[in-house]
């Protein structure tokens, strides 16, 4: 994917389609722009807009959710998005329910896939053993139903990262901040519709994960995925655009 990434201010993004109605993407703790190109790429109807999460810059003491939060909120108010539709995978998907508990009436939908708030089984205790290309390939691909989803390019990223320390040390503060922030009690107060798909072999948040963000979320509805782990919209990007794209359908009215 071949995306030119704008630079506003001290915010660095994608976006597609300026002027169209806004589908607002934030990745996980590992993601990357990449794992959102299916999306990017079939919804030319909206202006899909991918901020880089700044994960690996915060200063020490702000690194968490708190600061990842505040930068999303700094980073829709700059460009004033309005009638937001934002999705999130994993850790974006907490940053996501976060802001829109924090700033709800810029929200127009909210889908979450994968994403934590509730539960998340981490990478293990021995993530850090940084050296290990063997075992970070290992627990790259259990992030998948389907092993071979996590490319050599993907599993060379995800190596690299954990051997920077400062990266790892962010990881490490950032997983602590999303674990100790359990959101169950938050949850009744997200009012706007809101899409919630899970892959039915997702191991790091599983599925009851996703059915007990229905039972909480007061307007939500769940999609399963067949065969399909962490990261539905990268793994089975064909049945995720489906069923995202009849959720924003059904949203924005259009028949």
């Amino acid at each position: 994917m071949k995306r030119a990434i704008k630079t506003d201010s001290r915010f660095k993004f994608i976006e597609t389609n300026p002027g169209k109605p806004v589908l607002l993407l934030l990745h996980g703790l590992f993601g990357a722009l990449s794992n959102f190109e299916g999306i990017i790429e079939e919804f030319n109807d909206y202006n899909v807009v991918v901020p880089i999460l700044p994960i690996y810059k915060l200063e020490v003491a702000e690194t968490g959710l708190a600061g990842l939060l505040q930068y999303t909120k700094d980073f829709v108010e700059h460009r004033d998005y309005v009638s937001i539709h934002l999705l999130g995978n994993s850790l974006g998907g907490h940053i996501a329910q976060l802001y829109v508990l924090s700033v709800p009436l810029r929200v127009k939908s909210l889908i979450l896939t994968g994403s934590s708030g509730l539960f998340e089984s981490g990478m293990g205790d021995g993530y850090p053993r940084r050296g290990d290309y063997g075992y970070i390939k290992r627990k790259t691909e259990e992030t998948f139903y389907d092993p071979k989803v996590a490319t050599k390019e993907l599993v060379d990223e995800v190596y690299n990262t954990v051997n920077d320390r400062e990266k790892a040390l962010r990881i490490i503060l950032t997983a602590k901040s999303a674990i100790k922030h359990n959101l169950a009690d938050e949850l009744q107060n997200i009012k706007v519709p809101t899409l919630l798909v899970w892959g039915k072999e997702d191991g790091v948040t599983p599925p009851f994960v996703g059915e007990k963000f229905l039972e909480l979320i007061p307007n939500a509805i769940l999609k399963m995925v067949d065969k399909c782990g962490h990261a539905p919209m990268m793994e089975k990007p064909k049945e995720f655009n489906i069923i995202l794209r009849q959720f924003l359908h059904e949203v924005d009215g259009i028949n």
